[in-house]
């Protein structure tokens, strides 16, 4: 019997760790619907179990944080790269993302060791085709909206965004701060009102004549002309044009969803395995069907709105790595506040 008890007991010591190896759990500060389904499929195909643990993303990185090496997380799926550098700063991310996969599927400024890239979207300008020329709009760059001729013309967000303080941390990256603060005081006193709303605020803000020109990214436009958000949003995006800024120079500010492996993550290897399916054909287009991003990968084609009402043909920037605007965060914030940005 004693014999029998302490087989028992190892059998059970088998099955548990047999279970935990097959699943991973993800602290997920996106909320699609599209995301949930998509681990669906991985499932169906792995027998790998996805436990999602959703949040705000500040939430859920505190939440790491405390939980240290207690921590269950595996893979911290988040918007913006700053959010991820962040997390890296902290000391809170391992490496190990570097499968066959990633490096043939993830360009290299769009991922690190510790994290990976799975969709891009670009921060980009709309405007007034009623009141903005082709004259106007002709060479425009990031660092021409600090131009007087827009003054009283320009809707974009508070500084405390997260978009907005990757945008600024690339123009640190790529011009150095001073360069970057000059620029953000000229914006400031661009501004036609000042912040408020989310990006498709800015968008209805230009419909609606309240500013010229706004900053936004650009799935953005697309879930507003699809209908889901409503048909005076719908009728609002068609009232405003797309523009990609830099063309002429190092392209469009560009960033990602990314995927980052937590440090202690118990399934390590099945985190990875999961990052590699969603860098695969299948979920690359789930993923900008349904939540109107551009993908990761090449041979796959955004969703049609995307194609028909931003185009695919603008050059973006592969030069600055999406790595630094975490690093330049902190440098961000304080040329923004500086310029008095709301």
């Amino acid at each position: 019997m004693k014999k029998f008890s302490i087989f028992a007991l190892i059998l059970s010591i088998f099955v548990s760790t047999f279970v935990v190896a097959n699943e991973v759990n993800i602290f997920n500060a996106r909320h699609y619907k599209a995301d949930a389904e998509m681990y669906d499929k991985f499932t169906a195909k792995t027998g790998i179990k996805v436990n999602l643990i959703n949040g705000k993303s500040g939430a859920l990185e505190k939440r790491i944080a405390e939980e240290g090496a207690d921590s269950s997380a595996d893979l911290y799926i988040t918007a913006d790269a700053g959010r991820c550098g962040a997390m890296d700063a902290k000391g809170l991310l391992q490496g190990g993302l570097t499968s066959a996969t990633i490096k043939a599927s993830v360009p290299k400024n769009f991922r690190t060791n510790k994290w990976v890239g799975v969709a891009k979207r670009a921060r980009i300008v709309y405007y007034s085709p009623e009141r903005v020329t082709g004259a106007e709009l002709s060479g425009l760059t990031y660092e021409s909206l600090a131009d007087p001729k827009w003054k009283g013309r320009i809707a974009i967000r508070a500084s405390s965004n997260i978009y907005n303080k990757s945008l600024v941390a690339s123009l640190v990256q790529n011009n150095g701060k001073g360069a970057a603060a000059a620029w953000a005081k000229g914006v400031v006193s661009n501004m036609a009102r000042d912040p408020k709303g989310n990006d498709r605020a800015q968008i209805m803000a230009v419909a609606a004549g309240e500013a010229d020109i706004a900053v936004a990214n650009t799935y953005y436009l697309a879930l507003m002309l699809s209908g889901k958000k409503g048909p005076e949003q719908q009728e609002a995006a068609k009232k405003v044009k797309a523009f990609f800024p830099n063309q002429n120079d190092r392209g469009t500010h560009m960033n990602i969803s990314c995927a980052a492996l937590v440090k202690g993550a118990p399934n390590k290897a099945n985190a990875i395995a999961l990052v590699d399916f969603l860098l695969s054909p299948e979920a690359q287009e789930h993923f900008t069907n349904n939540t109107f991003e551009f993908p990761m990968i090449g041979g796959v084609s955004p969703n049609p709105l995307v194609v028909n009402n931003l185009g695919l043909d603008f050059k973006q920037d592969l030069s600055t790595p999406v790595s630094s605007y975490g690093k330049k965060q902190a440098a961000a914030l304080e040329v923004m506040t500086a310029a008095g940005w709301k």
